[in-house]
């Protein structure tokens, strides 16, 4: 007899050749999917089929799939509505149908002004040696307030955390302001544009007129002007929540909550107007129910982004274990099983933002996606998830069904 679970798709992302992790790596870690992106054609132009293909081509030499796109980026002058939309619109439509022609079907993008996602420290210590990625509010304001030296800054933090900032900035020698300074600006892998301080200040001056409001109103733009044509290919568009969900930088923010997803959705309901649903982007907000947004929104999920952050307060914390921290992981995965298992959908996921450990503490790594950190995630949620599936299972279901429908999906 064969059981009705629906498993999700296990993939890790790849930066392409450059990346220090390898495809077999990847493959041993038992994934069977890769998300991956051509990092290095700019901001708004074509990305050319061939240049596809043959991304596709390495990743399918190594026994794995190209699953998902992360990510398409969208150029700033989207976010903004400036004077180059309407052909930046034209661009990214040729991108998504020379990436339907190559089979992809599932293209993730942000809305974030100018940074993509910031963290204040890359080799936070844990208690076990391991290291971690950290997001602190104090170390921002100290940057902002002090580095980046931005016209009224100070009135977007609390009295205290400008004094704080101001002792930890003295504090500080060189080197440490030089390295909290390119953590913030240009220190994380696949991040969509990077920054000096000057050109950073001067970028923020274009968001001089940009509000939630205004910039939620470009959101919607976009999505209806690519949609229709997203629709036509069979292509979902996911978009990625905001990392940090809250405004940095007196930029704001748009997808940091249940309600800025429903607005979004209700807004463009076409099918390719989908989410990426990030664990550790809404879990850094704890009046995000994790589970409850997928029962609600469970329709629009087209890739999972599988981490745990430990909160510290209100705008600080840092990624924890993928079954640890401030997530309810096994109410998250059994609310993904269900998912799953009623709509017949296998959804791509992948553990994100693991530990730097073990051997890759001597390494070369990019922050956040060295392999073997990565692996222990990927090893925990699938017997998560395997255990919820076995648990749930109907009484007919045999072990020896359940150990060769996973065995299957494993070797896709």
């Amino acid at each position: 007899m064969e059981t009705n679970d629906v498993l999700m798709t296990q993939t890790m992302r790849w930066f392409g050749p450059a990346d220090p992790v390898r495809l077999e790596g990847i493959r041993q870690a038992g994934a069977t999917g890769i998300v991956t992106a051509l990092h290095d054609i700019p901001n708004g132009e074509v990305w050319p089929r061939l240049a596809i293909a043959e991304r596709r081509a390495l990743i399918e030499a190594a026994g794995l799939e190209w699953t998902v796109v992360e990510s398409l980026p969208v150029h700033d002058e989207l976010k903004t509505g400036g004077p180059r939309a309407p052909a930046l619109i034209e661009a990214y439509k040729e991108s998504l149908s020379h990436l339907a022609a190559e089979g992809i079907r599932v293209v993730t993008y942000n809305f974030m002004p100018l940074l993509d996602w910031t963290r204040t420290d890359l080799a936070y210590a844990l208690p076990d040696g391991a290291l971690a990625l950290r997001f602190e509010w104090e170390a921002v304001a100290a940057y902002d307030l002090h580095i980046l030296c931005r016209r009224g800054a100070a009135d977007d933090y609390a009295p205290e955390i400008v004094e704080a900032a101001g002792r930890r900035f003295a504090a500080m020698d060189q080197t440490e302001r030089d390295r909290l300074e390119a953590t913030i600006l240009a220190g994380l892998p696949g991040a969509e544009e990077s920054f000096t301080s000057a050109s950073f200040l001067a970028a923020i001056a274009d968001y001089a007129t940009i509000d939630a409001e205004r910039l939620r109103a470009n959101h919607v733009a976009f999505l209806e002007a690519v949609c229709p044509h997203a629709d036509t290919l069979g292509i979902r568009l996911v978009v990625h929540p905001d990392d940090p969900p809250f405004p940095i930088f007196g930029l704001p923010r748009i997808v940091s909550t249940e309600a800025d997803l429903a607005t979004l959705f209700a807004s463009v309901p076409h099918d390719s107007n989908g989410l990426c649903f990030c664990t550790g982007s809404l879990g850094a907000r704890a009046d995000n129910d994790l589970p409850g947004m997928i029962d609600r929104l469970g329709e629009r999920i087209g890739f999972l982004h599988l981490r745990a952050v430990e909160r510290e307060g209100e705008t600080a914390f840092h990624e924890a274990t993928h079954l640890g921290g401030s997530a309810d992981m096994p109410a998250i995965i059994a609310a993904v099983h269900r998912l799953s298992t009623a709509s017949g959908r296998s959804i791509p996921m992948r553990p994100d933002h693991g530990h730097q450990m073990l051997d890759d503490l001597g390494r070369v790594t990019n922050p956040g996606y060295s392999l073997i950190g990565r692996l222990r995630g990927l090893a925990e949620l699938r017997g998560l998830e395997q255990g919820i599936a076995y648990a749930t299972a109907p009484p007919g279901a045999t072990t020896a069904n359940r150990r060769a429908s996973w065995s299957r999906r494993g070797q896709r």
